[in-house]
Order: C-alpha cells, then structure tokens, then sequence
C-alpha cells in the first residue's frame, strides 16, 4: 500500500498557492477493508481533489500509540487534518456520495 500521494503546491489555474488537503487513513494492518478504503480515498481525491491532497496512512498495528492523537475509535477511519475543521469518516469509503459529503466536497442537500 502507497504511504503517500501526490503534491501539487499551486492552483493550475491562477498559478497561486493552491489549498493543500492534508488526509490521514487509520488502517490496522493491510487487511481486505483496509486496502479498500485506501484504493476508494485514493480514487476519490484523483476525481475531486487532483495533485492538491496528501494522504497519509497510520497502520495501528505498526504505531499503536498514534491513535490518540485523533481519537481514533474504529478502523478503518479517514480524518481530515487540512482544510479544517478536522473531519472524520468511519469504514471502507466505498459510499462515495457520504464521503463527498463528509469531506465538505459535496452539499447534503
């Protein structure tokens, strides 16, 4: 599994600092839904967020200990660090419509 995604640090159309979304993914190993919810997180930023995100993935397996900080209580689960305000989704992400919406990409009108 890729720990990282691409950067891009200006907006293609104004040539400016673009704004970097900076996501991280609590996995615990690289189990089915794990790697599920990487590969939908990974298409959904490719759709909606292209070269301006940066994932980070955090095997609680691995690094027990970075839970905390999120206050991560299920896996896997996606949290918006940047733009705030700090956002989290809990599960595989396959529902792309909830997850637009989660991430403040979509209206849930």
């Amino acid at each position: 599994m890729k720990r990282r995604a691409a950067i891009r640090r200006t907006s293609r159309a104004t040539g400016r600092p673009a704004k970097l979304w900076q996501l991280r993914l609590y996995v615990a190993g690289q189990t089915p839904k794990s790697l599920t919810a990487f590969k939908n997180l990974k298409q959904i930023c490719e759709n909606h967020l292209k070269g301006l995100y940066r994932i980070q993935v955090i095997d609680l397996l691995e690094q027990p200990n970075l839970s905390k900080g999120d206050q991560i209580l299920a896996l896997p689960t996606l949290v918006r660090r940047l733009p705030q305000p700090i956002r989290k989704i809990i599960g595989d992400l396959s529902d792309t419509e909830r997850v637009l919406v989660g991430l403040d990409l979509r209206s849930g009108d």
